[in-house]
């Protein structure tokens, strides 16, 4: 488990765990799921003295549910976004893998007002790169990049969905990579074994990646729905701080959007490819 304190354009990582939120800025306290699940109570405590209440019950079960697909849930206290990633696996160096290879896992993130709570596997870079980075950018560090520190938990939480989602946009290439390389393999004089299979347990695997953008965009839609249904607040920096999460929302939302639209055009090129290899073999057969 690592807790950061995230102030301004400061960036600390603490060493224990705070009695009480600071004063100014926000936590990110980032843990894998195996120990989140056996130190839920003390998390659960320290939850309790930071934001005045708890995680319910049956958001703890979503946490430590490595099977749970993408969604959004929220209480008076809290909002729960549940977004599915990449697992970390290597690319393949060619394309006896096939597209079913592509897996993935959920990243749970608890927003509070002044914490942000996120349940990531035990071997997801997500939160990695985000502590490097954010360190990276904190005043004095060196080869500082031009960027600026999360404002919130709720942007910082849009801002590693988006990182998921661009993940699946760099596959893209390789997606069609293979795709490519099997049709190729499948309409040569002589086929090489096993080609037709892997042309089916991908197409197979492109439905299950179609299903799970479907269920980020479902989430995302929710969160956008939930900042429209916020009480109304004169504050002009509430105002400024709710406009700029529905511009980074939408934005997740929109590269949702384009990596269904590029999984929808390899499906349809794998299904004609389904059908020209009927065509071919009848072809032959006559």
């Amino acid at each position: 488990m690592r807790i950061f304190h995230i102030q301004g354009d400061r960036f600390t990582e603490l060493q224990a765990v705070p009695e009480a939120t600071p004063g100014a800025g926000y936590l990110w306290v980032g843990i894998a799921r195996d120990e989140f699940e056996t130190r839920v109570g003390e998390l659960q405590s320290a939850l309790q003295r930071w934001t005045g209440g708890q995680l319910v019950d049956l958001h703890v079960s979503d946490l430590l549910n490595p099977q749970l697909p993408s969604h959004f849930d929220y209480t008076s206290l809290y909002d729960l976004l549940v977004f599915r990633r990449l697992a970390a696996t290597g690319e393949p160096a060619d394309t006896s893998t096939p597209i079913t290879r592509i897996d993935t896992s959920p990243v749970g993130l608890a927003v509070f007002d002044q914490v942000l709570l996120s349940v990531h596997p035990a071997d997801c870079l997500v939160a990695e790169f985000f502590a490097n980075r954010l360190a990276q950018q904190a005043p004095g560090a060196e080869m500082s990049k031009s960027g600026r520190m999360p404002p919130s938990p709720a942007d910082m939480a849009l801002r590693m969905a988006n990182f998921m989602v661009d993940s699946y946009l760099d596959l893209r290439k390789l997606l069609t990579r293979q795709l490519d390389q099997l049709q190729q393999d499948l309409f040569a004089p002589s086929p090489k074994a096993g080609s037709w299979k892997l042309l089916l347990d991908s197409r197979n695997g492109l439905h299950l990646l179609e299903d799970t953008c479907e269920d980020q965009r479902a989430a995302i839609t929710e969160w956008i729905d939930a900042l429209d249904e916020l009480p109304h607040n004169d504050d002009p920096v509430v105002l400024r701080e709710r406009e700029l999460l529905r511009v980074r929302a939408r934005d997740v939302h929109e590269h949702i959007e384009r990596v269904l639209s590029h999984v929808r055009r390899l499906e349809s090129s794998a299904e004609n490819a389904v059908q020209m290899h009927f065509s071919a073999q009848s072809n032959r057969t006559n």
